[in-house]
């Protein structure tokens, strides 16, 4: 019998053990992968049945990552796996992209079950954030926020909030500097930001990168 393929996603070398021996006995961990760039690059060639993913990934953060590779491979599930109790950021994960919400502290007793229910077209959130979610939409069904920026637009804050230079971007997003300069004054035009400091905490108020633990 053939095991479904699963990709792993964190950039935290002790987790993703800890999980594959986790996972192995049931499913095939295909790869693993440290950041959100390269797991859009390597995805299409694993064709997994289920990526697990951390939101907190370096150069493409898992929320952007997430979305794209759902537009890339429209039939893998994608289950989150996260420190973040945020419930606005669960529900957007799972209202456009995620088929699962976990923390990773529980993931120990609910990392198999997560996959075994999207495997069969479930949805699947860690109780403590579900009862959240739903205390939430019953207060306040909101519809989506707004997106202020564009996809390049995060990619590109992103790794300036982690201190690439331009050229740096440009050659990990493969366009020119040129193109970075030019989105980077917009963004600083746009939204007021005139020093390093204020990209970064642009970016961590934008939920682009997480704050300095």
């Amino acid at each position: 019998m053939v095991k479904p393929r699963l990709l792993l996603a964190d950039d935290h070398t002790l987790v993703v053990e800890a999980f594959t021996k986790l996972l192995e006995p049931e499913f095939e961990v295909a790869g693993t992968v440290t950041d959100g760039l390269t797991l859009l690059k390597e995805a299409p060639r694993f064709r997994p049945d289920v990526v697990i993913l951390d939101l907190n990934m370096p150069q493409l953060n898992g929320m952007d990552a997430g979305k794209q590779l759902k537009r890339m491979l429209p039939l893998t599930k994608i289950i989150v796996l996260t420190m973040s109790e945020d419930f606005e950021l669960a529900t957007d994960a799972l209202r456009h992209w995620a088929s699962a919400y976990l923390l990773k502290k529980s993931a120990a007793s609910e990392l198999v079950k997560a996959v075994r229910e999207v495997l069969k077209g479930r949805t699947y959130v860690t109780p403590k954030v579900a009862q959240r979610l739903l205390e939430e939409f019953v207060r306040d069904p909101r519809p989506d926020r707004e997106e202020h920026l564009t996809k390049r637009q995060r990619e590109v804050l992103q790794l300036l909030a982690e201190g690439y230079t331009m050229r740096q971007v440009g050659a990990l997003l493969e366009i020119s500097t040129r193109t970075v300069a030019f989105h980077k004054y917009q963004l600083m035009r746009e939204h007021g930001l005139k020093t390093q400091s204020d990209v970064v905490m642009f970016a961590i108020k934008q939920r682009i990168v997480a704050p300095p633990a």
